[in-house]
């Protein structure tokens, strides 16, 4: 795909349903008792992995498009699966499924694709290892493919040595079958999607500050989800309408849950013009319409317990920062290592061979704005957010910007070039 320099980005934008929620209803849902209806369900690859592992283990889903329905078997209702259960790129399949998997009465292999099985796994293994999970990494390597022998589990009180929603997640699922209470404490808070929906759904969950405390349940029972728009994927329009002049950009119905609403704090920090309209709530989850215009922008400090906030836009934020005057410096986020792809090492590359002033750190970068981009062969890595990120950026670049492996976009956002294309004001500024 290649992208060139854009007059301006002028419209609304309504962006697919929250990849992290989208994940959760179908699992809370197969779990639950009776029927789960899912409104605004992403279409994205990753969470259909998610519908077809728990289809495979003899859960009714029926995905209309515009909702999915989720007949639930209850919390010892799975089938033991024919075979492994591919949670494709989906890394939150994977760990959040191994929770549930652990407290079942059969043995089930979880696999993925080449990325999936370079990602650490041995940060859910040690937690559910220790409720008495039989889990263990069949290559010996900490990653997939994982196999779990389900059994009978005890709550423990766990340190996580990271903040992570999905270790979280990961062990308060296995909670729900344990004997006794499970708690699970952060370095700082993660997001908090979870602790949500399992309330919704009926269970016995509390939080202390950065502890998540949860009581074994007789049931979870099937609600009806509203899914918000996912603040990850929105992150590309407020970047853009903020970099590109001559932009006014309207995203609706946007997930603005404060453990995932970073974003919105660093752009106002860096001297974004950015307005929350029509806040709304439904299914515990807040919700607003984002309005962003071109702005003046200047750099900042990203750290500490802001991190967890927003660890999926920081691609896209340090790509900004190289249109911001002065200093922008990203710290506190080795976990970026560990994505998709090793995200500091990707972003270092691509905006260096754009001209960006960019450099490398253990847990982040430091990005010198203010110089001009030029277009470059970008390589994403096969890294969904990479190549929304080099979209983007393309259009504040001189000359062509041409992404490779462009289509990864499918994992989260398989709309996202049409969407991109439809507020162009001169015109479409790409081609495949």
């Amino acid at each position: 795909m290649k992208f060139t320099r854009s007059g301006g980005l002028l419209g609304e934008v309504t962006v697919p349903g929250d990849k992290s929620i989208s994940h959760r209803s179908v699992m809370f849902g197969s779990i639950a008792k009776g029927t789960t209806e899912i409104r605004r369900y992403l279409q994205g690859a990753d969470c259909l992995s998610t519908i077809s592992c728990f289809q495979k283990m003899g859960v009714d889903i029926e995905n209309r498009g515009d909702r999915v329905l989720v007949r639930g078997k209850g919390l010892k209702g799975l089938s033991c699966p024919d075979t492994a259960l591919d949670c494709g790129n989906s890394g939150t399949t994977m760990r959040l499924m191994s929770g549930i998997l652990a407290a079942q009465n059969f043995t089930a292999v979880l696999t993925g694709d080449a990325s999936i099985q370079k990602r650490p796994m041995n940060r859910i293994i040690e937690p559910l290892s220790l409720m008495g999970a039989r889990i263990k990494s069949l290559d010996g390597s900490g990653c997939a493919p994982l196999e779990i022998a389900g059994g009978p589990l005890e709550g423990i009180r766990y340190t996580s040595k990271v903040a992570s929603a999905q270790v979280k997640s990961a062990v308060l699922l296995a909670g729900l079958y344990a004997h006794g209470q499970t708690a699970v404490t952060e370095p700082c808070l993660s997001r908090n999607h979870s602790e949500i929906m399992l309330k919704h759904f009926g269970a016995d969950v509390r939080t202390e500050g950065t502890c998540a405390i949860i009581s074994p349940a007789e049931e979870l029972y099937g609600n009806l989800v509203n899914v918000p728009g996912d603040i990850s994927s929105a992150a590309y329009f407020i970047c853009a309408g903020l970099m590109v002049p001559n932009s006014q950009i309207l995203i609706k119905n946007v997930g603005i849950n404060p453990t995932r609403a970073g974003i919105l704090k660093v752009c106002r920090d860096m001297g974004g013009q950015v307005e929350l309209l029509n806040r709304d709530i439904s299914s515990g989850e807040p919700a607003a319409d984002i309005l962003v215009r071109s702005s003046s922008l200047h750099g900042t400090v990203i750290e500490g317990d802001l991190i967890p906030t927003l660890i999926d836009e920081l691609p896209m934020i340090a790509a900004m920062a190289c249109f911001a005057e002065g200093k922008t410096v990203i710290r506190d986020a080795a976990e970026l290592k560990v994505k998709e792809s090793n995200r500091i090492e990707v972003m270092v590359q691509n905006l260096s061979a754009m001209g960006a002033d960019v450099e490398a750190a253990e847990d982040g970068m430091v990005i010198h704005g203010g110089r001009p981009l030029h277009g470059a062969v970008i390589d994403s890595a096969l890294d969904h957010r990479i190549a929304m990120t080099f979209a983007v950026t393309g259009l504040c670049a001189e000359g062509e910007t041409q992404v490779m492996g462009a289509e990864c976009v499918n994992i989260s956002y398989p709309d996202f070039y049409r969407d991109l294309r439809r507020i162009m004001t001169a015109g479409p500024s790409f081609s495949s």
